[in-house]
């Protein structure tokens, strides 16, 4: 029989957190089965405009919810998130669908394995109500592919919501789902959640287990988009662990995500980094990030301007990005690549340039630079800065008109540095510009510190007092 359960309205579902959800499938006030429905049918109610979906999995979700509301029933729920509607990107395996990494190069052959996070959510009992759209193989920091098209900024459709993972920020920001999962090579769950307005937390590297590898090497991260610092936390909790799979994860000691008491900033000595590596920040989001900062010293935090370490390091990780290009590029049949994104054909040509001399030269750079990270957040608490030095541009650009930009890299100058270092680093929404754009507010720990770097971001969702979801 179906838990019994009161009336809901679609909207009042789609804002549920993971706790609240969790509480009403205990009580038998929810089912994961009404739940799941609400978020697919908010999925299929917003992708004709904005275009964040591939594939929503009717069947499959539905078949998932059942035995979640099974298990509620019985008293045996898999874990606290059994029967949270999660969406994944099209860009990490799963069992039974098919992954394209948003190109028409690859073929439409469903997989028959889950990658170790999908993995891991599946244990866990997530419900995986759809997928989200990516630019090819998640290359760029805008979302547009030959294969799914333009995805949509839900805030100014005419807008980007930025990318790789921006098909999930879009899902996250209007309700179709409580969890979704990202990835961030160089600010790909950061940038999209700055532009959308949810929570994007790129977690310490080897935190999530990543297989198979990519070929951005280990600039490359999994992690949680969600609404709220603690959905992000309730997912990375479920993602997180040592696969055999994944040499580069190292022996997975780190510290624990649970345990910790909730940070309180006041005394809490924070580094604000106000200037990127390459360009300037739009005046709209200075202001807003300066008077989020200001917030930040008036709960007590003792703030001081910081530069990062390091040199050009545009520079340094253009010679491990367009490196992976490359050998992205390379792994595809020679016929079939006039048919890959002029932009990453670009920037492929760019990284089969660099010689092997200086590839190794550009590592010993970024041990230095991680290094000169580590100590850096060993004498301050946190840093903070903007998510992104400008807001979201005109959708299907890879930089915006006139910005004087000739790669995306250029303008996400607050991303990619944390991915060459490995820091976990979160982005939660602090204002908005004068046209309704969220600004989004970027904290970043010292490695292994997810749990210190989650709870503060709470502690900031507190004190910014912004609540920048577009749910139904």
């Amino acid at each position: 029989m179906p838990m019994e359960s009161p009336l809901h309205g679609a909207a009042e579902l789609c804002r549920l957190d993971a706790a609240e959800l969790s509480a009403a499938y205990r009580s038998r006030t929810l089912s994961p089965v009404e739940v799941a429905n609400a978020a697919m049918d908010r999925a299929e109610a917003v992708n004709g405009d904005l275009n964040a979906f591939t594939f929503i999995d009717r069947s499959g979700a539905i078949e998932a919810a059942i035995a979640s509301e099974r298990r509620w029933r019985d008293g045996t729920p898999l874990s606290e998130v059994d029967g949270v509607p999660t969406t994944l990107k099209d860009i990490v395996w799963v069992n039974g669908w098919s992954v394209r990494y948003g190109s028409t190069t690859t073929p439409a052959t469903p997989y028959r394995e889950d990658a170790p996070s999908v993995a891991r959510l599946r244990a866990a009992g997530a419900v995986f109500v759809a997928q989200t759209t990516t630019p090819e193989f998640g290359w760029k920091a805008i979302t547009d592919s030959a294969l799914f098209g333009i995805t949509r900024n839900p805030w100014n459709s005419s807008k980007t919501p930025g990318g790789s993972s921006g098909g999930a920020a879009v899902a996250a920001a209007v309700g179709a789902g409580v969890f979704h999962l990202g990835t961030d090579g160089g600010g790909s769950i950061r940038i999209p959640a700055s532009f959308t307005g949810i929570v994007g937390h790129k977690p310490t590297f080897g935190r999530v287990a990543a297989f198979p590898s990519s070929p951005f090497g280990t600039v490359a991260h999994i992690g949680p988009m969600a609404r709220s610092a603690a959905d992000a936390a309730a997912m990375l909790g479920a993602m997180s662990g040592r696969d055999l799979k994944d040499w580069a994860q190292g022996v997975g000691r780190l510290p624990p995500l649970d345990g910790d008491d909730p940070v309180v900033l006041k005394g809490k000595r924070i580094g604000y980094w106000s200037e990127p590596p390459y360009g300037s920040v739009d005046p709209q989001v200075a202001a807003v990030v300066d008077g989020a900062v200001a917030r930040l010293a008036e709960a007590g935090a003792i703030v001081e301007p910081v530069s990062l370490p390091g040199g050009d390091l545009l520079d340094l990780f253009h010679h491990h990005w367009f490196t992976g290009a490359a050998a992205r590029v390379a792994a595809i049949p020679e016929a079939d690549r006039e048919r890959l994104d002029r932009g990453l054909i670009e920037v492929a040509r760019a990284g089969a340039a660099y010689t092997s001399v200086q590839l190794v030269q550009a590592q010993i750079r970024r041990g230095e630079f991680g290094a000169a990270m580590d100590r850096m957040l060993a004498e301050f608490d946190f840093l903070v800065s903007p998510g992104t030095a400008l807001p979201a541009f005109d959708a299907g650009l890879e930089v915006p008109a006139g910005g004087g930009f000739g790669r995306w890299t250029e303008w996400a100058g607050f991303s990619f540095p944390i991915n060459l270092s490995q820091q976990p680093a979160c982005v939660v929404p602090c204002g908005f510009t004068s046209e309704g754009l969220p600004v989004g507010f970027q904290i970043v720990g010292g490695r292994g510190e997810d749990a210190r770097v989650l709870s503060a971001a709470a502690a900031l969702e507190a004190i910014f007092s912004v609540q920048a979801s577009k749910c139904a």
